[in-house]
């Protein structure tokens, strides 16, 4: 049987065993060290705008410690990008706040500007003005950031920004990670590069990110004992996975490249079907990494051609496709909480589909993909 195609699957570039064995070599193995210092100083060299960098166990982690920095509090709101993976809300209610969710736009599928000022406006209302926004470049396209910021700055509103998905993304020119007083990116390892498990806070100021630091070091006081005035956390890189990310950083633009040449074979090879469409970004402005490629896929009048019996035709292949993010509101852990919109979101999650996507995918690989695109829509 021919092997899994994997949906976007690590891809080392060949110096991250160099960098771990110094690490091991040197006997660096703690949640610090030169390997988690040399990342952070790549990382801010890489995004510009004078960022400053934190490097840590996870993107979640990056998450939870930026509504903190912002200041949310149990009782708080916090305003969210539906759809999106759950890890962007979870952190909300570790603090005890409560999110409210925000359907997308049809353009980048991210948050719809015209429904996050409907609900700032009825949350203020209600007597709860949100203490923060959380605004996703969903599978690295950016959001609508001039109308996002917009509507934040006029009410007063910081944007916790989740590039999660849109490392090597940028808008205007300028990198995602860099538009919101906080931002998030994530070294998964199905992301565009990893460092196994991972993720990094990126902060306006070095007071900020030192702050953060301290928080992801058990908010160690100093003092030549062990004493905490604050609660912390255990959310530090470590030197042996910054070891794996200093490698990875020095492929990123190949595998920013290579994952936008996938998405420009998808719109070739859909390019003849109708009832399929590739997402891409909306004009110039734009520059994605196309972390992952998408597809919203129309059903037809049977209902024999639409999103799941494509998923299932790849899958009887042994490709992996998967649904796009099930919006936040529509889960079970979260539909009791308040949401503002239409159905963009929901119709995106029933008709899209997430294609295989990763830089280290061959031609072998993509004519496989093809044979099946063609045997399905013929067939159908």
């Amino acid at each position: 049987m021919n092997n899994k195609i994997w949906l976007s699957s690590p891809h080392m570039g060949g110096s991250e065993q160099q960098f771990v064995k110094e690490a091991f070599d040197s006997n660096w193995v703690a949640p610090l060290g030169p390997n988690v210092n040399g990342l952070e100083q790549d990382l801010e060299n890489y995004l510009g705008n004078q960022s400053h960098v934190g490097a840590l166990s996870s993107g979640t982690a990056a998450i939870h410690l930026g509504l903190i920095l912002l200041g949310v509090q149990a009782g708080d709101e916090v305003i969210c990008q539906s759809m999106t993976f759950s890890a962007s809300a979870n952190p909300i209610l570790y603090l005890g706040a409560t999110p409210v969710f925000i359907d997308s736009e049809n353009e980048t599928w991210n948050l719809c500007p015209i429904a996050l000022e409907e609900a700032t406006l009825d949350r203020i209302a209600k007597g709860k003005k949100p203490k923060a926004i959380i605004a996703v470049h969903l599978y690295g396209v950016p959001y609508q950031i001039d109308a996002v910021r917009e509507v934040a700055d006029k009410y007063g509103i910081p944007i916790l920004e989740d590039s999660a998905e849109a490392l090597g993304s940028s808008y205007k020119g300028q990198k995602c990670g860099t538009f919101g007083a906080i931002g998030v990116l994530s070294f998964n390892g199905n992301k565009i590069i990893t460092t196994s498990g991972g993720g990094a806070i990126v902060t306006e100021t070095k007071a900020l990110k030192d702050r953060a630091v301290f928080y992801a070091t058990q908010s160690r006081d100093d003092a030549p004992h062990y004493q905490h005035s604050e609660i912390g956390y255990n959310y530090r890189m470590s030197n042996i996975c910054a070891g794996i990310g200093r490698g990875q950083m020095e492929v990123l633009d190949e595998h920013v490249t290579l994952r936008r040449k996938m998405n420009t074979f998808y719109v070739d090879l859909f390019a003849a079907i109708d009832s399929v469409s590739v997402f891409t970004v909306p004009n110039d402005d734009y520059f994605a990494n196309y972390w992952l490629s998408a597809i919203v896929v129309a059903p037809n009048s049977s209902d024999t051609t639409n999103r799941e019996t494509l998923r299932l035709a790849f899958e009887a292949a042994n490709i992996e496709c998967r649904p796009l993010w099930k919006p936040m509101h529509l889960q079970p852990v979260f539909e009791k909480y308040p949401y503002y919109g239409s159905n963009v979101a929901e119709t995106l999650f029933e008709n899209g589909l997430c294609l295989p996507s990763g830089s280290n995918l061959t031609d072998e690989e993509r004519e496989r993909i093809a044979i099946v695109v063609q045997n399905f829509f013929i067939s159908a």
